[in-house]
């Protein structure tokens, strides 16, 4: 089966910069797509300095969906934003002001590729940091979600003058250009690295020395997402979210309303809206996880609420009627009382709060009317 590379090399073009990103895409080039995607025949996808997170999530998304293996090559530039303490990619305009707004939230990536099957995504990255970053990073490793491998290093930083060298990932490219690419893991060993670096080394498949692997339920035979996955590409959306529902109604009964078994399979529907094109239902099914996640106890400036209301107003913008500049207002549909609804947009930073206010809206209504 073809595989997909996806290439991002982004870091500041302003005083912020650390690294040089950009300069290993000439030699990432002189590697085939194969030896790059890991499989006989591939499709090479490459973004240099991107502006916006936007265009990042874009191409990310777009990547997921292609079947086959997937392997995304990160050069750039790891920090945490200042309020969240989350961390971001730096893209051309990030400062550390801004990196919230402008950086691209680095758990993005798992959420992106979440329905893809376990084992078919590889994340190798070359990352810098600063020095408040480090010691977080140090105690508090990255990942890239559930099934996904992650190699790789982030360098400690230096006090230099001028933009330091992807040195690791030239290295790499370098082993590639023979036209072999090993496993992953061999491939990763085989460069060696800087004792000062923090290494990456999650392999899905066993557990790494220093990186305790999370312990898993036991999942049943059949994979639901890869069936799922199957499903969407064949074209056959309603038995893409009849699986999902499926999935979620088992979750329910097992786990209980508002676990996070749950509301997974309330977003893996919001994902199979907007792949089926309905991106109505997709901004119904976002705002449902955001209540759900207030339901059980987040709060509105959770990564995972602002995600899901960031979502809703992404896609209220696709297949709404009348521009992105109106208010989002309430409204009573046949199928619910009250409710939140994509009927008029309004910006996604706010959204969660209005999600607040009119649970407690609801909850007067229920204890004071009738």
């Amino acid at each position: 089966m073809p595989g997909t590379a996806l290439l991002i090399a982004a870091a500041p073009v302003n005083k912020s910069r650390l690294v040089d990103a950009a300069s290993v895409l000439p030699v990432l080039a002189a590697v085939t797509p194969a030896a790059l995607a890991g499989t006989a025949t591939a499709s090479v996808v490459e973004l240099a300095d991107p502006l916006e997170p936007q265009t990042v999530l874009t191409r990310l998304r777009a990547a997921a969906m292609a079947p086959g293996p997937l392997t995304i090559y990160l050069i750039g530039q790891v920090h945490l934003d200042r309020r969240q303490r989350l961390p971001h990619l730096a893209l051309a305009r990030t400062t550390p002001a801004t990196m919230r707004y402008t950086g691209f939230p680095w758990h993005w990536i798992g959420q992106e590729v979440r329905l893809r099957p376990a084992g078919s995504t590889t994340v190798i990255a070359d990352l810098h940091t600063d020095a408040e970053s480090w010691q977080t990073l140090a105690t508090r490793p990255l990942d890239a979600g559930p099934g996904v491998a992650l190699y790789g290093r982030i360098a400690p930083p230096v006090r230099r003058r001028t933009p330091a060298d992807p040195a690791y990932m030239k290295a790499l490219a370098t082993v590639l250009r023979s036209g072999h690419r090993p496993p992953a893991l061999q491939l990763a060993q085989s460069l060696g690295d800087d004792a000062k670096d923090l290494v990456l080394a999650l392999d899905p498949a066993a557990a790494t020395p220093g990186f305790p692997q999370p312990r898993e339920e036991p999942v049943p035979p059949v994979d639901p997402h890869a069936a799922i996955t199957a499903a969407v590409q064949a074209g056959r959306h309603g038995e893409a979210a009849a699986l999902a529902a499926s999935w979620e109604q088992n979750a329910l009964r097992t786990h209980g309303p508002g676990s996070n078994e749950v509301i997974h399979w309330m977003e893996v529907r919001a994902d199979l809206a907007r792949f089926a094109g309905d991106p109505a239902r997709g901004c119904e099914t976002w705002l449902a996880v955001a209540a759900a996640r207030l339901t059980a106890g987040q709060t509105t400036d959770s990564p995972e609420v602002e995600a899901a209301a960031d979502r809703a107003h992404h896609l209220r913008g696709v297949g709404g009627r009348g521009g992105g500049g109106g208010r989002w207002r309430p409204r009573r549909t046949a199928r619910t009382t009250s409710g939140t609804g994509c009927a008029t947009p309004r910006p996604y930073a706010r959204s969660a709060r209005h999600l607040t206010a009119q649970r407690r809206l609801e909850q007067f209504h229920s204890q004071h009317v009738g």
